[in-house]
């Protein structure tokens, strides 16, 4: 009887290890869990500048506004008969 009860607490033993510290155990259930949740926040970021990237695309699809617009914000574009007026703040004293 002792015998038996001795092999019983070693198996239990056994699967309590297998259970926290194995392979699929919860350690990795944990790990893979935070893993997802990191994925799942690059995804959001990811969608949020594809859908800017696809706003992008369509408004230069449409027309040469788009591009003018990109041009004067991105390369200081003036077009002939412009005049370029420059405001500098106010210095500080």
């Amino acid at each position: 009887m002792r015998m038996f009860q001795l092999i019983l607490l070693c198996l239990a033993g056994y699967i309590q290890y297998k259970l926290w510290l194995g392979h699929n155990g919860i350690q990795d259930y944990v790990h893979i869990k935070h893993a997802v949740i990191e994925h799942k926040e690059t995804n959001t970021q990811l969608q949020k500048r594809n859908r800017l990237l696809k706003a992008d695309i369509d408004d230069l699809k449409l027309g040469l506004e788009g591009v003018e617009e990109r041009a004067r914000h991105e390369l200081g574009l003036i077009k002939k008969d412009e005049t370029f007026i420059r405001v500098l703040p106010a210095k500080q004293p």
